[in-house]
């Protein structure tokens, strides 16, 4: 256990993370951490003991992938966690290793591939195109994130699950009490709860249907006893609460490119490079304030030189594993050109966000489309007045006021 590890020679044990980051800063303590090793002990705000962090790219890429780290684990014990309401569900798809975590993933695998991320494309574009109207016509000054930012990734999420738009407000309230940390641990809970009550009825409804949206796959699916209730909603959930993510990393996205002209007019100027921009910004955004479910050693594993014994919790860090100099020769730098460009901003591994190539589509879309339809588009504000959230486990700024 991790007592154990403390009696030998290992790295200061590190308070983490840093709290109430503004802008697009990057993490000042996790820097830090990158400097000292790969491997580091920290102490994170809630749960019991410490963790290990992992922060290089290749080690981050073994953790998630190597099936000597488990999830499923964190279920049983209050490991180390980022914060108070992050309270795993047993039977939770996102912490189910393989085999089990794969067989629900499976029943919906058809909506998340090229083609069927491209059978909501046109739709996708009908709906920005009509916020954006909507925002243009009201005229400046605006807030962004309200305006187009919000609203747009929930719309096409909605579509692509196959729920109702009369039901799209409690859904988007939900996301951001789930997400949040200010309103305490108990208003997290019942919002997370309301949302797996809601989406058990519209599963249920749809066990008989021949649809594609993602409810009905799921619906189906456990019609014909391929998935249990429980395994189709706790993934229904988790895919409707990666808009949210949407929402904050196209803010942080706009908000970088809003305060860095030259690469703004860059853009506007040569759309090809557009797509090429987009991945490099979802390598660069600090996408997260702190880490996501821990995994547990199930076995002694030995990385740099640290022991890690089994039991032990090890968080990774996407984001410091996209600043790794030895896999993006100066991280720290926007190049719209580099190419390639492997970046994790989806994870890796089993738990690769299945919602990635339609966050990434929506990216697209939002660059293109806000780029050419208002092409004065500029902060009202300095940027250090623009709000970022906080206390959220996903960074973003809370408003994006523009005029144009």
């Amino acid at each position: 256990m991790i007592e154990e590890t403390l009696e030998r020679s290992v790295p200061a044990v590190r308070d983490w993370p840093s709290a109430g980051l503004d802008g697009t800063d990057f993490d000042p303590a996790l820097a830090e951490l990158m400097r000292e090793g790969p491997v580091t002990l920290v102490g994170l705000p809630d749960g019991e003991g410490r963790a290990w962090l992992v922060t290089g790219y290749d080690d981050v890429r073994l953790v998630t992938d190597d099936p000597r780290f488990a999830r499923a684990p964190v279920m049983a014990r209050q490991l180390a966690r980022p914060a108070p309401h992050f309270v795993p569900e047993l039977g939770a798809v996102g912490l189910l290793d393989p085999p089990d975590h794969i067989r629900p993933r499976r029943t919906v695998a058809a909506a998340f591939t090229a083609r069927g991320v491209e059978r909501v494309r046109e739709r996708a574009r009908g709906i920005l195109g009509e916020l954006v109207d909507a925002m243009l016509r009201a005229g400046p000054p605006a807030d962004l994130t309200e305006a187009v930012l919000s609203p747009f990734p929930i719309a096409v999420t909605c579509e692509l699950m196959g729920v109702p738009a009369a039901d799209r407000h409690s859904l988007r309230t939900w996301t951001r009490l789930v997400l949040s940390s200010p309103q305490g641990a108990g208003v997290s809970e019942r919002a997370e709860r309301a949302m797996h009550a809601y989406f058990a009825d519209l599963i249920g409804s749809r066990e008989d249907s021949t649809d594609e949206d993602v409810t009905s796959l799921l619906g189906a699916a456990v019609g014909r006893g391929e998935v249990t209730s429980e395994e189709a909603v706790g993934l229904a959930v988790l895919l409707q609460t990666g808009c949210e993510a949407v929402t904050d990393s196209s803010g942080q996205m706009f908000y970088t490119l809003l305060t860095r002209r030259e690469l703004l007019e860059r853009l506007r100027s040569e759309p090809e490079n557009r797509p090429r921009a987009v991945d490099e910004l979802l390598r660069w955004i600090p996408h997260r304030n702190a880490v996501g479910p821990s995994h547990t050693a199930l076995e002694d594993v030995e990385l740099h030189g640290v022991r890690i014994r089994a039991g032990d919790a090890v968080h990774v860090s996407y984001p410091a594993a996209n600043r790794d100099p030895e896999v993006f020769p100066h991280p720290d730098e926007i190049d719209v050109s580099r190419s390639p460009n492997p970046h994790l901003a989806f994870g890796f591994g089993p738990h690769y966000c299945p919602g990635g190539m339609l966050a990434r589509l929506e990216s697209e879309l939002l660059v293109d489309t806000l780029l050419d339809r208002v092409p004065g588009m500029r902060l009202a504000v300095p940027p250090g007045d623009v709000p970022f959230k906080k206390g959220t486990l996903i960074r973003g700024p809370e408003a994006l006021p523009v005029t144009w």
